[in-house]
C-alpha cells in the first residue's frame, strides 16, 4: 500500500516536523508513506488576494494528484472513530490525503474526492493537523493489521 499526504505549506523544521517524521517511520512498517508539500508563487499570491482565489489555487495544485483513493480533510467532513477511519486502508493500493491551505478546500475539489473527513470540529494549525492525521494513519494501519497499538 502507498499513502501520500499532500499539504499546502512551505518547508519547515522543528519539534512538530520531527514528530511527523517519527510517525512516518512507524507507518513505514505497514505502508509506503510520502509527504508532498506544495507551495508555489501562484498559491502565495492567491492567498493575498482572498479566500476564493486561494482555494482555487489549492485546487489547481492538487488536481493533478487525484489518482487512487482520494480523501480530503475538511472541517465540514464526516467525523469518524479510528475503526471507521481504518477502513480507508482497505480501499485501494494508493490512498491520497489532501489537507487544505489556510482557507480550506473548494467545494468543487471536495466533490472530486471519494471521502471528505474531519479530524475534528476544532481548527488546527496546518502542521498540527498533519501530525494528528499521521497518528491516525498509523493507528488505522495498526487496526487493519491487528497490532496492539490501537488499544492505547
Amino acid at each position: 500500500m502507498k499513502i501520500k499526504i499532500f499539504t499546502i505549506e512551505k518547508s519547515a523544521n522543528g519539534a512538530i516536523e520531527t514528530l511527523g517524521k517519527e510517525y512516518q517511520k512507524m507507518i513505514s512498517r505497514f505502508a509506503d508513506v510520502e509527504e508532498i508539500k506544495i507551495f508555489s508563487k501562484d498559491i502565495s499570491q492567491a492567498q493575498v488576494r482572498g479566500e476564493q482565489e486561494a482555494k482555487a489555487s489549492y485546487s489547481r495544485a492538487y488536481e493533478p494528484y487525484l489518482k487512487g483513493f482520494n480523501v480530503s480533510l475538511d472541517v465540514l467532513g464526516k467525523e469518524m472513530d479510528s475503526f471507521e477511519f481504518s477502513e480507508i486502508f482497505s480501499q485501494e493500493a494508493t490512498v491520497n490525503f489532501f489537507i487544505g491551505g489556510a482557507f480550506g478546500l473548494e467545494s468543487e475539489f471536495l466533490t472530486k474526492t471519494q471521502r471528505i473527513i474531519s479530524l475534528s470540529r476544532l481548527t488546527y494549525a496546518h502542521k498540527i493537523a498533519k501530525v494528528v492525521l499521521l497518528e491516525q494513519i498509523y493507528r488505522g494501519l495498526c487496526i487493519q493489521n491487528n497490532h496492539p497499538y490501537h488499544k492505547n
